[in-house]
């Protein structure tokens, strides 16, 4: 990603230099920065651009500033400051940029008497916007290759660059959850998402344990070990723990969904996209970038982050439909499809996050089903709890990140459809209300007394358009929502 600077004046050579607009400023006075004639031909460029000073809108051209040829641009803040407007702004001109041969992006915030963490909040749009994994294209035309190294921010305030390291920690969470989920499974499966997670958190004083499958069949893990069978990589279970707050103070506990490779098992997909099921592991690659992040600012709180991982593979040794799992709670399944997987790792990652660490609030993220989307499409993860303060605060949490949360019922009307005639209970139902009836199902392995949530992100961990934020591709949805949820209720 671009590195970020701050300085209190525009510094000499070469850079492009954008100026943010708000709907109700005088454009000839924004340009106070231009001698004349420059000042009203660039107004003029933006007038015939129609540039209407719309969030992340942007009108550029070319100017003589001084001798030098440079490109300038304005971009749009829009009338009101809301939620995303500075995001967005940094986001529209890295986006405007980053292939463009310029190197250097000078943003001029003089004259708009901005509060540091807004200054700090484009900053980060910015740089979260030029995040790229390119690793594997070795033939990238030079055209499309990244130039934009730097961007400094001119009178952004004398708070700005406190902000910015709170924010600068969330952009490292972003960079891992993001190259997480992007790694192909012949790269990243449970082993090397270990290895990968380890060396992202060394020196960071992040305590870390990780079980193997000798270890979970030891405990009784059944149902996660029933989904990783059919594969020749061995599933692991990490758990990480960050200890910033009171001594001895109950964790909150965020438990991923990390199945590295899902080809449904014996119940196989269709081939059609099939190769997009690298990225149902967003979940725990979440919750790994989460302690990435608080780790990174030093965050007053006890955290637990564990991350199930498995492959769901249909070889020779795979789990079939009618078979019976015992979970770690005791409680036996009957697996009616064993596409619905994603369950059964969370069922036994559930309950063993409950045993060993007794949280008051436990949250799982999960890319569980596809009916989340056919719900809420990709504008929304969907929200599941028992407690309606949560609920609340996760919500508020997502609106302030960005990362949109929606919730949805529940109630014993759903959980009875997860009923088994021969098992205490069945994965899988009828389509109606599926993500409702999965979600009643990851209920029934939480003990009473703690407050739980279930995050359906189904649509939110890839994108194949692009955002103010992000590229097509991994988009790293959670990370920020969970910093801000943890920020705002318990530090």
């Amino acid at each position: 990603m671009i590195k970020v600077e701050f300085a209190a004046a525009r510094p000499d050579g070469a850079y492009a230099l954008a100026i943010p607009v708000r709907g109700g400023d005088v454009l000839h006075d924004r340009l106070g920065a231009l001698a004349e004639p420059t000042r009203a031909l660039a107004a003029r460029a933006a007038e015939a651009q129609r540039f209407e000073r719309e969030p992340g809108g942007i009108a550029e051209t070319f100017v003589d500033d001084d001798g030098i040829v440079r490109r300038l641009l304005l971009v749009g803040l829009g009338a009101q400051p809301g939620d995303g407007v500075y995001e967005r702004a940094g986001g529209a001109l890295t986006a405007r940029l980053l292939v463009s041969g310029e190197t250097k992006l000078v943003v001029d915030l003089s004259g708009l008497g901005l509060a540091g963490r807004d200054s700090a909040r484009l900053a980060f749009g910015a740089a979260a916007r030029s995040w790229r994994h390119d690793s594997y294209r070795t033939k990238l035309p030079r055209k499309h290759k990244p130039t934009l190294e730097t961007v400094v921010l001119v009178g952004a305030g004398d708070d700005a660059a406190q902000e910015w390291a709170r924010l600068a920690a969330l952009l490292a969470g972003l960079d891992l959850t993001r190259n997480l989920v992007t790694e192909p499974a012949n790269i990243l499966y449970p082993e090397t998402f270990v290895e990968r997670v380890r060396a992202a958190l060394d020196g960071s004083g992040v305590e870390i344990d990780v079980l193997d499958e000798k270890a979970m069949a030891k405990l009784g893990m059944g149902a996660l070990l029933g989904v990783a069978q059919g594969s020749v990589r061995p599933p692991r279970l990490l758990a990480m723990r960050w200890n910033g707050g009171r001594a001895g103070a109950r964790p909150i506990v965020f438990v991923g969904k990390g199945i590295t490779f899902d080809t449904g098992g014996i119940s196989i997909k269709p081939a059609l996209g099939m190769e997009a099921m690298k990225w149902d592991m967003g979940g725990a690659g979440a919750v790994a970038g989460l302690i990435k992040t608080i780790a990174g600012r030093k965050a007053k709180v006890n955290v637990v982050g564990i991350c199930a991982l498995a492959e769901n593979m249909p070889d020779g040794n795979a789990q079939r439909p009618g078979d019976i799992v015992t979970s770690l709670s005791g409680q036996t399944i009957e697996v009616i499809n064993t596409d619905a997987e994603g369950r059964l790792v969370l069922a036994d990652a559930l309950t063993w996050a409950q045993r060993e660490h007794k949280p008051e609030i436990l949250v799982d993220l999960a890319t569980l089903t596809g009916a989340m989307i056919i719900s809420l499409g990709h504008e929304h993860g969907g929200l599941f709890s028992n407690d309606d303060g949560l609920a609340e605060a996760l919500a508020a949490a997502g609106k302030a990140s960005g990362d949109l949360l929606w919730r949805l019922p529940m109630g014993e009307a759903y959980n009875k459809i997860m009923d088994s005639p021969v098992a205490d209970m069945k994965n899988s139902a009828s389509r109606e209300g599926g993500s409702i009836t999965a979600a009643c199902f990851l209920e029934r392995f939480i003990e009473e007394g703690v407050k739980w949530a279930h995050l359906d992100i189904a649509g939110m961990v890839w994108s194949d358009k692009a955002n103010h934020l992000y590229e097509k591709g991994a988009t790293g949805f959670g990370v920020a929502l969970l910093d801000r949820y943890l920020a705002d209720n318990h530090e």
